[in-house]
């Protein structure tokens, strides 16, 4: 067994078997429904099959590690790579640009929430709870739209209005919101932290540089 395996660290416990299940679930239509955030890193990491558990959205500091595009098609600079879940927790973070972010991967990992989804005349009534986020840090909800030809993006109140806030000094946050349609398997809830401080609208911000997905949801 490889050794990095041996020491993997105690916040990655559980990530592993949420997206897996959540994956063999078919779509349906929607009826009331409570879920559990997983890291946006690992669900990732699984759905694309990739060799190891990576965030393809934040960056740790590398020596000699080239420039160049990242699994998600995030474009990075020279000196950095792509975080692993298994790097060292005190691993401090980076923006693809080489803005520091001001916090540790342990930090980033240890966010966790809980979504209520029910059906609302013709849209979903959305109660999120979360804790451990960045303390102070400014976050919307935009929900995934899986379609064979790819994955895109909506803010999860269709107007990109009343998806965002603010966490709490302690990371705790709650949001409530109407989303526009049904939140069925076809989509998914996501969590994005805008490093810049700043909403972004409709728009998620620059991916990998002031927008980065860290808990995800999917029915």
């Amino acid at each position: 067994m490889d050794s990095r395996t041996l020491s993997r660290p105690m916040f990655l416990a559980g990530m592993l078997a949420t997206p897996l299940l959540a994956a063999a679930r078919p779509a349906s239509a929607q009826t009331a429904n409570s879920l559990s955030f997983v890291l946006h890193a690992a669900f990732f990491s699984l759905e694309a099959k990739q060799p190891t558990l990576v965030d393809p959205q934040v960056f740790v500091e590398e020596d000699g590690a080239p420039g160049g595009v990242g699994p998600q098609n995030i474009t990075h600079a020279s000196g950095l790579r792509p975080a692993q879940l298994m790097d060292p927790p005190g691993s401090a973070l980076f923006a693809a640009n080489g803005t520091p972010l001001g916090f540790t991967l342990q930090t980033w990992a240890a966010a966790q929430g809980s979504v209520n989804l029910a059906p609302e005349g013709g849209g979903t009534h959305v109660a999120a709870r979360f804790v451990r986020l960045i303390p102070n840090g400014r976050y919307s909800l935009f929900e995934n739209h899986f379609a064979p030809e790819g994955v895109s993006f909506s803010p999860l109140d269709g107007t990109g209005t009343r998806n965002s806030f603010t966490s709490a000094a302690d990371g705790t946050a709650t949001i409530v919101l109407t989303a526009p349609g049904a939140v069925t398997h076809a989509n998914a809830v996501l969590l994005v932290y805008h490093s810049d401080g700043k909403d972004h609208g409709i728009q998620r911000g620059s991916v990998g540089v002031t927008a980065h997905h860290q808990l995800i949801a999917r029915p």
